[in-house]
């Protein structure tokens, strides 16, 4: 007897499609407190991969290897974080005379509005300058509740480096697993695919991170050049939120541009901040971006720009920074199976169409 297969119609399939994907984000949204920290620590374990194998080479036990590269990751984020802290405690202590400027200008707009259009709109009594400096001076308990809101509780704090640590170890096992996932496929192809799987995520972290330190360097210049106060703070935080595609490098002129403006007594040197940050922009996205970070994600505009939409509804800024190595860890994955490739060919780039030559009669 012939096997019979049984065909399933277009739009079930369609529908199927969309009943995983609405699970999906249902599942991610119940279980963030336990998601935002098990993404991270992948990224960051694929990240420290090279290291613990490096330290095995020489001798170590799989264990401590994995200690050692995971204790590393931790001062430097420890250090990182003191030097928010401080950046943000000096930043505060000029709040009161920007507050100022700043109801001197509220006060002359909302006249204006009064004489011209006849409308109170109250915003002449400015702002509670008290309020906003203690809510700014009060740094340490406002980026601790940051960061809890960003990486999703407590516990999220907590089983982060569990789970860098257990990823280390066990990242032979998980190797096997996947191979085991596709046994139409041969193991060594599979074992290759995930080899270049990790070095595409760690050269994607390793180039961000080269980015933003650059990006950093030359905020800082411009910033120094012009004369702004707390050049460094702006700076390291214009380049952080360059990571975020799109909407970070808008999002970090915005903040020494004003401030700029309210602490100068000429449109100088706001423009100035304006002018330089969009000649770094330019920089970055035509330069620094494509020869650093190259082509590792490889995802196409409209699905980038769909999943960082997603990902900041779902998880907020966390969920924005690992919306786009997720995806192309995704498109790697498809690529594997022939059932998925149509998948990774919507995830990735549009191929430019070949010119074909008239033919000549």
């Amino acid at each position: 007897m012939n096997d019979s297969k049984i065909e399933i119609p277009a739009f079930v399939k369609a529908l199927l499609v969309l009943l995983l994907i609405s699970l999906i984000i249902f599942i991610m949204i119940i279980g963030k407190s336990l998601l935002i920290p098990l993404f991270l620590a992948g990224f960051i374990s694929i990240l420290l991969t090279p290291i613990g194998d490096w330290l095995e080479k020489h001798g170590l036990s799989r264990i401590l290897s994995a200690l050692i590269s995971l204790i590393s990751a931790l001062l430097i984020l420890i250090g990182f974080l003191t030097f928010v802290v401080m950046q943000v405690a000096s930043f505060s202590k000029d709040l009161g005379n920007v507050g100022d400027k700043l109801n001197n200008y509220l006060s002359d707009i909302d006249n204006w509005i009064a004489s011209t259009f006849q409308i109170e709109t109250g915003i002449g009594k400015g702002i509670d300058q008290e309020y906003l400096i203690e809510l700014l001076q009060s740094n340490s308990s406002s980026l601790a509740e940051f960061i809890l809101n960003t990486v999703g509780s407590l516990s999220g704090i907590i089983l982060l480096p569990v789970f860098i640590f257990f990823f280390l170890i066990y990242r032979d096992h998980l190797t096997e697993f996947i191979v085991h996932l596709f046994k139409e496929k041969k193991q060594e192809h599979i074992k290759s695919e995930i080899k270049e799987l990790r070095k595409l995520v760690q050269n994607y972290i390793i180039g961000i991170l080269k980015v933003m330190a650059i990006l950093a360097i030359l905020n800082a210049c411009v910033l120094f050049g012009l004369g702004i106060k707390h050049a460094i703070f702006f700076a390291v935080f214009s380049a952080i939120l360059s990571i975020i595609p799109y909407l970070g490098p808008f999002l970090g002129a915005v903040l020494p541009t004003i401030f700029a403006f309210l602490t100068t007594d000429s449109l100088f040197y706001p423009i100035g901040v304006v002018i330089g940050f969009q000649v770094i922009q330019l920089i970055e996205s035509n330069i620094l971006t494509p020869k650093i970070v190259g082509s590792n994600v490889n995802l196409n505009a409209f699905v980038t720009f769909l999943g960082l939409l997603v990902g900041a509804s779902i998880w907020g800024v966390i969920g924005m920074i690992l919306i786009i190595p997720t995806l192309a860890v995704l498109r790697k994955i498809f690529e594997l199976s022939e059932s998925t490739q149509p998948y990774a060919l919507l995830f990735g780039e549009e191929k430019p169409k070949e010119k074909h030559e008239p033919e000549s009669n």
